[in-house]
Formats: structure tokens, sequence, C-alpha cells
């Protein structure tokens, strides 16, 4: 198995210091910069697995830069770092694309459990551990298992990694209920918690990609009491 790469990014050189001895000790290579032109031009010429990415940069904010990347057919995961812990902006964390958040001052051990988690999603959603199916399609959507891409009438629709994964994950069970516990236990690696929107947001955010009304889903069903269904047809799931 090839290492793992990570990229620091933020402005403050006691952390980023600190998070390079420790990540290096866990056996990650890692690699920091201090703001987001450094770090566009880290990405122009390396790959990187994984983003450590401060909301508060100097010139472009974290957020935009998250936003900008998930914004790409492919990109790296990001764990967002900020020293405001409150509800909003970890929602608005995660609506931007990161694919987990911590709020500073935080506990190393913790971050590296949250970076497993996060980097065991790739793994746990790969054609040898689902049986991924190449091609899905249901209704006027396509999507590409292998390409990690999906398609309206052939026409390519922009998603997030984080967004695809789910998708992903209910197409290779196409009109099969999925619990939320189980749906947490893939993507995310940890039980699912009710306090945890992480879930439900990014449902939010597929069923305005998918549906003409969200608020009345005809692909993304959910299903009282369990979880999450993803159907052919417009037959209602109660």
């Amino acid at each position: 198995m090839r290492d793992l790469k990570i990229l620091i990014i933020d402005d403050d050189k006691r952390i980023r210091s600190l998070l390079e001895r420790y990540l290096g000790e866990q056996g990650f290579i890692v690699d920091s910069v201090a703001d987001g032109e450094q770090m566009k031009s880290k990405l122009e010429y390396a790959h990187y697995d994984l983003l450590i990415l401060d909301w508060m940069l100097p010139g472009e904010s974290g957020l935009s830069l998250c936003q900008n990347l998930k914004a790409k057919a492919s990109s790296p995961a990001i764990i967002m770092l900020t020293a405001n812990g409150s509800e909003n902006d970890r929602i608005s964390g995660l609506e931007a694309g990161a694919d987990d958040y911590l709020p500073k001052p935080f506990n190393p051990r913790e971050l590296i459990a949250r970076i497993h988690a996060v980097l065991r999603r790739k793994p746990l959603i790969s054609p040898t551990s689902l049986n991924q199916k190449k091609s899905i399609k249901f209704g006027p959507y396509r999507l590409d298992g292998i390409k990690r891409s999906l398609y309206q009438n052939e026409h390519l629709v922009t998603l997030t990694s984080t967004e695809f994964s789910l998708l992903n994950l209910l197409a290779n069970h196409l009109g099969i209920p999925m619990t939320r516990e189980k749906i947490s236990l893939l993507l995310q690696g940890k039980n699912y918690s009710a306090e945890d929107r992480w879930l439900d947001i990014q449902v939010s955010r597929l069923r305005r990609i998918l549906e003409q009304d969200p608020s009345n889903p005809t692909y993304l069903q959910t299903i009282r009491g369990v979880g999450y269904i993803l159907v052919d047809d417009d037959t209602p799931v109660n």
C-alpha cells in the first residue's frame, strides 16, 4: 500500500510544525503551506489524499477554497479547522463540501481518528469492497462508478467527493433501504449520531441536484424511522 499524503494549509507556523511532526510520526507524508495561493501551487504538481484546511487564512478563506476545490470533478478529502466551533460554522463547512470539521483547539489523537475515518471512505466504496457496478442508471441519470462521475442525459453533473460517495453507496443498493447507521459506518467509519447533521446535509445537497422538487423527491426518498433509499421511478416509498 502506498504512503498517504496530507497537505496542511494554516497560516499559524506553530500549528503547521506541530502537525507536520505529529502526522509524520503516524506514518503520513506531510507538506504544509501558509495560504491558498501556496496550496494551489502545490496542487498543480502534487497529489494529496487529504487536506487539513484552516478556515481563517490570509487572502482567500478556507471556506472559499473548499467550495472551489469540491466543485471540481475530483478533489482530495478535506478536514476543515476553525477557531470558531459554533454549529452554524460547522454546518457551513460541511455544506461547502468538507468531509469533516474540527474546532480548535483539538486533541491530535482526535484529528488522527478523523483522518482515518475520512480516508476509510474511499476503500469502503471501492469496486472490490462493495462489488460496485460499473454503471448504474436511474431516471435520466447514469452513475459511472469507475470514473466516479454522474451524468444526466449524458451531460456531466458536478458532485463533490462526499456527494458522490453517498450517491454511489445508495445506487449500489438501488431499491434497497439503507439505515442511517449503515450509511454512517460505511462512509464515516463511525456510529450514527442524531446530533451529527452530516448525513441530513448531504442528502439535502443531493436532492437539490437530482430532484425537480427537492421537498417531494422522486429518486432519493426517505423511509420513516429507517433511513434512505434510491429508486428508479416515482413509486412512493413509505
